[in-house]
């Protein structure tokens, strides 16, 4: 084992402490505003077992109507989690991670709807998940934690709106890998989906997506304190963070455009640290700052489970294709493209809207920030919401 101890600074940035080996949420840590759902056994797209028995760790906002007609489900991204909305908290991490969307008087109005939002199974975040107890011996799963497929948690969330009492949602909307699930939904359930919003997401997963994915794959396999994912019971410190920081930084990479990289950081330098004496530049310094933050809040395994996911999401697997797949769905679509997305670009959203029957074209949102811009961008995309959800009303009220 080595001799350097990593450390992160605290939520308040006054002293340093040793990262953990993981940062996933366990049983017996505080809820939170965390509700949990035992789904029994849940069956696997791959997993030679056949499936396993799962707990679902999700949130709710808002009051669900007489005739449940207001549910929306938000669908969080890769490294999100349930708490879509609310304070940074005991249980929880971070703040509510699209706090600009969600909530009173905001897009998706939680006076108005009753929103939910779960962690993904094979999670890190209350979900049954790689850091959680295996049933046989009580360790981690670690490596024996089977890869799971978009279809597989979406099967988890239908399981969630059965035990809600919701026949159908009015929107499954999310971003990125939410949005990805949100098409899943519509394919896998058309049925139960009044509208879908797929905000810079894709019908299908590319060569040039998985090609990215790949290095970070790389990374954190390499790390020797990976251990081929048996780490868990590694010393604060002496858990695989340098391979999970270096997956980061190049996922955020891709998360970023190049022209805002370029406005912010320049070539601006600064003093170097013990791993490069000779000075590092401005941007490398961001990044490592948020390789730090993810360590402090997610799972090497968990991002592993992550990639596969996304790497293996084909909505027209097994179904004749995307077109084939998506031509059953007959409710409202919301497709979201951002301009400098370098990641998911307009290309993959304009074959999405077009496999969607009932979608009126791409909405393509202006943003310097590139595929992160779901997150820091505000009046384009909350117009958007709120025009897909008034058109789920009009609908409504016309049944009535």
């Amino acid at each position: 084992m080595s001799d350097h101890v990593e450390t992160a600074w605290d939520p308040v940035g006054r002293t340093p402490k040793p990262i953990p080996a993981s940062s996933a949420w366990r049983p017996g840590d505080h809820p939170g505003n965390r509700r949990f759902l035992d789904l029994g056994w849940l069956p696997l797209e791959a997993d030679p077992r056949g499936g396993i028995e799962a707990t679902l760790a999700y949130e709710t906002w808002g009051t669900l109507n007489a005739d449940a007609t207001n549910a929306v489900y938000v669908a969080h991204a890769f490294t999100g989690d349930s708490h879509v909305a609310g304070e940074r908290a005991e249980g929880h991490l971070t703040g509510g991670w699209w706090n600009g969307l969600v909530g009173p008087g905001k897009p998706i109005d939680t006076d108005r709807y009753f929103v939910v939002s779960a962690n993904v199974l094979g999670g890190c975040q209350g979900s049954t998940g790689p850091a959680h107890p295996h049933p046989e011996d009580g360790r981690p799963w670690g490596s024996q934690f089977p890869y799971v497929t978009l279809h597989d948690m979406v099967v988890a969330e239908s399981r969630l709106a059965d035990h809600l009492g919701i026949d159908a949602w009015a929107l499954v909307i999310g971003p990125s890998m939410g949005g990805m699930r949100a098409v899943e939904w519509a394919a896998s359930f058309p049925e139960r989906v009044r509208a879908i919003g797929a905000i810079g997401a894709t019908a299908a997963t590319t060569a040039d997506q998985i090609a990215w994915h790949a290095t970070q794959g790389a990374a954190i396999r390499l790390d020797p304190h990976f251990r081929d994912g048996d780490y868990y019971d590694a010393a604060p410190g002496e858990g695989p963070h340098t391979g999970l920081g270096i997956a980061r930084a190049i996922a955020h990479t891709t998360y970023r455009s190049g022209p805002e990289l370029n406005a912010r950081f320049g070539r601006d330098a600064q003093d170097g640290d013990v791993l490069r004496p000779e000075g590092i530049f401005a941007v490398e310094s961001y990044l490592d700052h948020h390789a730090d933050k993810l360590a402090r809040r997610f799972d090497a395994n968990t991002y592993l489970r992550m990639l596969h996911a996304i790497n293996t999401h084909d909505v027209g697997r097994g179904r004749g294709g995307v077109e084939a797949a998506l031509s059953r769905y007959e409710g409202e679509a919301l497709v979201v493209a951002i301009d400098s997305d370098r990641l998911y670009p307009l290309s993959d959203s304009e074959r999405l809207a077009a496999a969607l029957p009932r979608c009126e074209g791409v909405t393509l949102l202006h943003s310097e920030v590139g595929h992160d811009g779901f997150l820091v961008e505000g009046s384009g995309l909350d117009d958007a919401v709120r025009a897909i959800l008034a058109k789920v009303e009009e609908g409504v009220a016309v049944v009535r």
